[in-house]
């Protein structure tokens, strides 16, 4: 069942995503050559202390981190680690959620470590601009596969793939609520009419070479089978009568 929200609600869920904009701002701020992912993971948890905020993923589904810190071709739900140091030419995806007042909020992007190629930031570039092009969509009366069909031509016209198995979501009190927001035109599923008050997590995943996935032996990690890079982008939005409005972004 969707949840639409009320005018209240969404303010309290910009509140907690202008936090979460913060925290990776932060964390961006801290990537370079020699740092660990375990380390980013550390200061996540610190930021949200002092923000007061809860880490959204720690413990969730069993998920031992605060932060998912996924590099090169690791797709999502990189499990952060001290043996795990960044190098130079790195792409790194950084995932974060917060729990506050009520609300949660989710967000991601994806940085290079120091110089990066120019394929891998073409690649960012592209996966960044591909979840813009589906917020552009979200407008009340327009359908979910419009936010999708958007995010897969903008990917597949730059010579990249989406990644099927994982979704964007709806948001709110809970972490994971419905409709699911894939980033291509499935063949089945129902084709939800956007209204005012839906609150969802658009999240493109995007490969450099095959859309294909699989997951590592620790039970998290998801990587390109054929090693390639992959980027990843988010933002929670709230489909107003105007249009859609960014919530995970810094006040």
């Amino acid at each position: 069942m969707i949840t639409l929200k009320s005018k209240q609600d969404i303010d309290k869920m910009r509140v907690v995503n202008s936090m979460v904009a913060k925290v990776l701002n932060m964390l961006k701020k801290e990537i370079k050559p020699g740092i660990t992912t375990y380390d980013l993971d550390r200061l996540a948890v610190e930021y949200s202390k002092n923000l007061n905020a809860k880490p959204a993923f720690l413990g969730y589904g069993g998920f031992p981190n605060a932060l998912c810190v996924s590099v090169n071709e690791e797709v999502v739900h990189g499990i952060p680690s001290k043996k795990k140091f960044l190098k130079e030419g790195d792409i790194v995806s950084l995932d974060f959620g917060l729990f506050y007042d009520g609300f949660y909020g989710d967000s991601a992007i994806t940085v290079g470590v120091g110089s990066v190629s120019k394929i891998k930031q073409k690649l960012m570039d592209v996966t960044k601009n591909s979840l813009y092009k589906g917020i552009e969509q979200a407008y009340p009366g327009n359908y979910l596969f419009d936010i999708s069909k958007a995010v897969q031509m903008h990917v597949e016209l730059n010579g990249f793939s989406v990644v099927r198995d994982y979704v964007g979501h709806g948001i709110g009190r809970n972490l994971h609520e419905e409709p699911q927001v894939p980033n291509y035109v499935p063949d089945r599923g129902r084709n939800i009419l956007l209204q005012l008050g839906m609150t969802i997590a658009i999240e493109p995943m995007v490969n450099m070479g095959s859309f294909e996935i699989e997951v590592k032996k620790d039970g998290w990690s998801v990587v390109t089978k054929d090693r390639l890079p992959s980027a990843h982008f988010e933002h929670t939005i709230a489909i107003l009568e105007d249009g859609p409005i960014i919530l995970s972004k810094e006040n």
